[in-house]
């Protein structure tokens, strides 16, 4: 067996109603002073009122930085870790923007490291403040990933890569996603069976046996539920389904790292603020398919772990039907399709394709080499 290394988050708890006991949680590890880091969406919605009043009636001081926004820029980073100077652990409570800005400020606050110096992988340096996060969608596995993505100037997206930023727990309440819209359900749930599903097949060295068996549970537990999440949102079984896959997901690509798909998706939402799920999910059909011309074995493999009804006559023939599967999943999830729908205009493309070409830190993944010629040849498939 070739050697590999997997690092996840060091302790989880999943439960219906747990936010309603999170200041039991979080005390003891955070200590009695702390900086609870969210968005102004959060807060709109109702969600982060009753949570904060657990912790408080727990005995915690809390501080509240509610102005992260998605795709963080580096000086909503800053803020946030220059707050965390002055309490003893962070919570962070949100979709994978806060959780990510959470990180860092933890990080930041304890190390005294400049961000700058932090790009990369394994360049971050501790210790850090204690960290507890709290996803409110089923997405981006933040919770569970050692990686913190950070938009640099206008649109480009750099990464902090650290097991340092593993959080000390993780708290999965389910009902905490009950309210999202079908569009947000179904994007988020894109981008998490695209983690399980790179994850699978990546070309890293570190791509693992517990990354792939934890890849193909995500891809079992989210391929049967997705749909129902989306058009039932008050079904707790499907959104408990979708949270626990999305956290394995998580696991997975947080030790065999995602691809193409993803290093396509940046640039979408770095230049038109697309969010990251949809962006995914509008390349996904068209870099599976120019990678399954060369490298279909690992999407033939997942077929019948995500589309068990379909049968198919060969490897080939299994990785096109896994392809348009997919495909046919964002459309019944009800999910723009092609980029000119999110207002990319034609003429954009090769600026998209240049731009995909900085993430290097991704595409040294992908099955099958892709050059700036390749990437503008799967955008125009995507327009």
């Amino acid at each position: 067996m070739t050697p590999f290394t997997f690092n996840t988050t060091p302790s989880l708890r999943m439960g219906a109603g747990l936010a309603r006991q999170l200041g039991e949680i979080v005390k003891p590890i955070c200590g009695e002073n702390i900086l609870f880091v969210t968005d102004p969406g959060m807060v709109a919605n109702g969600l982060v009122g009753p949570v904060v009043n657990t912790l408080r009636a727990a005995g915690l001081r809390v501080t509240i930085f509610d102005q992260v926004q998605a795709d963080p820029p580096e000086a909503i980073i800053l803020q946030a870790a220059d707050m965390a100077r002055h309490v003893s652990g962070v919570v962070g409570f949100g979709g994978g923007s806060s959780l990510d800005v959470a990180k860092l400020a933890a990080l930041l606050a304890a190390s005294g490291q400049p961000l700058a110096e932090a790009y990369g992988i394994g360049n971050a340096k501790g210790p850090r403040l204690p960290l507890v996060l709290v996803p409110t969608t089923s997405g981006t596995g933040s919770e569970v990933t050692p990686i913190s993505i950070v938009t640099t100037g206008a649109s480009e997206k750099m990464g902090v890569v650290s097991p340092l930023i593993l959080p000390d727990v993780a708290v999965l309440d389910p009902e905490l996603t009950l309210g999202l819209p079908a569009h947000v359900t179904a994007a988020t749930g894109i981008d998490a069976m695209v983690h399980a599903i790179e994850a699978y097949a990546s070309a890293n060295p570190n791509n693992n046996p517990v990354s792939r068996a934890l890849a193909v549970e995500a891809l079992r537990l989210m391929g049967r539920v997705l749909q129902r999440a989306v058009d039932t949102p008050g079904n707790i079984e499907a959104r408990s389904d979708m949270m626990l896959g999305s956290m394995l997901a998580g696991q997975a690509f947080a030790n065999s790292p995602v691809a193409a798909v993803h290093a396509l998706a940046y640039p979408i939402g770095g230049h038109y603020k697309v969010p990251h799920g949809l962006s995914n999910a509008l390349v996904l059909p068209h870099v599976l398919g120019f990678n399954a011309e060369v490298a279909p074995l690992a999407y033939a493999e997942l077929l019948p772990h995500v589309f068990p009804q379909v049968s198919d006559t060969g490897v080939g023939d299994a990785a096109v039907k896994f392809v348009e599967g997919m495909a046919a999943l964002s459309r019944a999830c009800g999910l723009p399709q092609n980029l000119r729908d999110v207002g990319i205009e034609k003429e954009a493309l090769p600026m998209l394709a240049c731009d995909a070409m900085n993430q290097t830190r991704l595409l040294v993944n992908n099955p099958r080499p892709v050059d700036e010629a390749a990437a503008l040849a799967i955008y125009e498939a995507a327009w």
